[in-house]
């Protein structure tokens, strides 16, 4: 019988250390540093999976987000703009939750997905509150 491999923890890998420590930071200050570790967390036994949370901290946390050409509240805004376009509710939720952590209110989140009911559709807006009613009914908000 052939030998079991003993599986080996899959570790972060990035290309560039300083933009994915920095990419780490901010996205622990957005999403939360438990939704963060818990994601790397899954990731560390699937080496296919740690790829996708190396380059998702690198380069969208690390390099875009840390840039210094806009605050992170308006990063939020456009991610809600642009998640809510794409109808990504999953992202969604959790970049809702980011954009309440960067200071962005109800009212404004509002009138963000009324702004995307006029661009993008009443379906894509509909899909946005509705995701939106739910994070601020978990908050308390």
């Amino acid at each position: 019988m052939a030998k079991a491999k003993a599986k080996t923890k899959a570790k972060p890998n990035p290309r560039n250390k300083k933009l994915y420590d920095a990419g780490m930071k901010m996205r622990k200050e957005v999403l939360g540093a438990a939704y963060v570790d818990n994601s790397m967390a899954g990731a560390a036994n699937d080496e296919f999976m740690m790829s996708f949370q190396d380059i998702t901290t690198e380069y969208c946390w690390g390099y875009a987000w840390t840039r210094p050409g806009l605050p992170k509240k308006t990063r939020s805004m456009l991610n809600l703009a642009m998640l809510a376009a794409l109808n990504r509710g999953p992202e969604l939720k959790l970049h809702i939750n980011g954009a309440l952590n960067n200071g962005l209110t109800k009212a404004e989140i509002k009138e963000i997905f009324l702004q995307v009911a006029i661009y993008c559709g009443i379906p894509a807006s509909l899909d946005a509150f509705k995701t939106a009613s739910g994070v601020f009914k978990d908050r308390g908000i």
